[in-house]
């Protein structure tokens, strides 16, 4: 950390902070309310003489609008950061302060910082402030009235939408089959870490020591293809608000979700959450936590020491629970014990205590080159989900594209896992392990795909 920053600190603890003001860049346009009413009142009560103003874009301009900005000197004091390549591209490119050294980062455990620091771990530039969580809700109502359990096994799971359907009255599974980062993030990437154990999987991927078209990643393009006869009529034209509709008006059982969808619902509709099934009963139980959001300080602020003391606040207890509780379905990272207070958010987030974690395959490392696996996990799930391509097909299309620039997939090599030469990869592998792969960063005419928040600002 610079001698400028550590001064920042210095006038932080001492309490010299002058009145300044701050304004937050960020993507999350549905919670400047939220901002502005719950969160940035309760700093200012703690920090008297520092004023803040929430400036959110949409979703699909927050990139490039940020970048044009920081280049410009126009961007905000506090930028929102999301994990891993956007904003490492940002801090190579000196427009997000290091904040390693800063108190207050201890309370945050290192997977919870990883996706904000550089690939050696060394250097860390945003707080976390948040995840995700990927599952499936169900209609209460409907479960009570057929008489179904909550399934837990991929065959009771398969059972209960068998039942749903022969009934005739509801919707087996809603989701959209028209919008690919659906079946992306909600399908593959959701019912995915139970095939290919979590961390160990993805971080095996990483390293070159399981490759796309192995077996356990095309058992999970032939699950989602099987979703298909559950849809229900014209379910591969159906986009991501009218699935939400269906769920919520009563007329469909169960519902690929995402955590960022329980505040929304929760007055609309009684329903339950669910883990991804697993193979069968007493298996090991794998979910997709996603680090999604923290928030960073742009080295050009005209108010340094006051930008440090928002992002100091944003470590502690108080700001963990308040945010939380105030925005049901976005989970803290940090270390604080406190009571969540909506039930499904709070159901959810005890999947920690009961299953292993992890984040979504394509985040990491894995789409910095061309083709992105991001971008075509989107299009080859949604292709699988509609028919339109087989399980075997999106696998080995994944593989070869990753093949042509990732040096790690371009040998095959032996799993060690089957011929037991090395030891399996540990959840707990530090990012130093990792290889290394230089990234450019995003322009303005680089396009963002769409995720959950595109949604959720429109």
């Amino acid at each position: 950390m610079t001698n400028k920053w550590i001064g920042a600190l210095g006038l932080l603890l001492s309490g010299q902070l002058m009145a300044s003001e701050l304004v937050i860049e960020s993507w999350r346009a549905d919670d400047k309310a939220l901002w502005e009413q719950k969160i940035i009142p309760a700093f200012e009560a703690a920090n008297p003489g520092i004023k803040v103003k929430f400036n959110p874009v949409p979703n699909v301009n927050y990139t490039p609008t940020l970048w044009e900005n920081l280049k410009a000197g126009k961007a905000g004091d506090l930028i929102t950061c999301r994990p891993f390549d956007d904003s490492l591209a940002l801090f190579k490119a000196g427009h997000l302060a290091e904040i390693t050294e800063m108190a207050g980062m201890e309370n945050f455990p290192s997977f919870a910082q990883a996706p904000w620091q550089t690939d050696s771990g060394a250097q860390t530039f945003c707080v976390p402030m948040a995840s995700v969580i990927h599952g499936f809700f169900y209609n209460k109502k409907i479960f009570n009235e057929l008489g179904l359990s909550v399934p837990q096994t991929r065959e009771q799971f398969f059972t209960v939408l068998d039942k749903v359907k022969a009934d005739g009255r509801y919707i087996p599974l809603s989701m959209s089959g028209s919008e690919s980062w659906v079946a992306s993030e909600l399908g593959y990437q959701n019912i995915g870490p139970n095939y290919w154990k979590g961390e160990d999987g993805r971080l095996a991927l990483i390293n070159g020591q399981e490759h796309l078209d192995d077996s356990q990643y095309v058992k999970v393009f032939e699950e989602l293809a099987r979703w298909r006869a559950y849809l229900g009529e014209d379910g591969e034209l159906r986009d991501y608000g009218t699935s939400n509709e269906l769920f919520t008006s009563g007329k469909a059982a169960l519902y690929v979700a995402g955590s960022w969808e329980i505040a929304p619902f929760t007055d609309k509709v009684d329903f339950g959450v669910m883990r991804p099934p697993v193979a069968k009963q007493g298996d090991g139980c794998f979910f997709t936590d996603h680090t999604d959001i923290g928030m960073g300080m742009n080295p050009a602020s005209k108010n340094p020491q006051a930008a440090m003391a928002f992002l100091q606040w944003l470590t502690t207890p108080e700001f963990a629970e308040l945010y939380t509780n105030s925005l049901p379905g976005f989970f803290s990272l940090s270390n604080h014990f406190f009571d969540v207070t909506n039930p499904a958010a709070r159901e959810m987030m005890e999947w920690r205590d009961q299953c292993d974690s992890t984040i979504r395959v394509a985040t990491q490392i894995l789409s910095r080159g061309q083709p992105k696996l991001g971008d075509e996990l989107a299009e080859v799930s949604q292709a699988v989900l509609v028919g339109k391509m087989t399980p075997t097909a999106a696998a080995e299309r994944l593989e070869q594209g990753l093949k042509r620039w990732y040096a790690p997939h371009q040998t095959r090599k032996a799993k060690e896992q089957e011929c037991q030469c090395v030891e399996p990869i540990s959840p707990t592998t530090r990012l130093n392990t990792l290889p290394v792969v230089d990234i450019a960063p995003v322009v303005a005419s680089d396009p963002v795909p769409p995720t959950e928040a595109t949604i959720l600002s429109e």
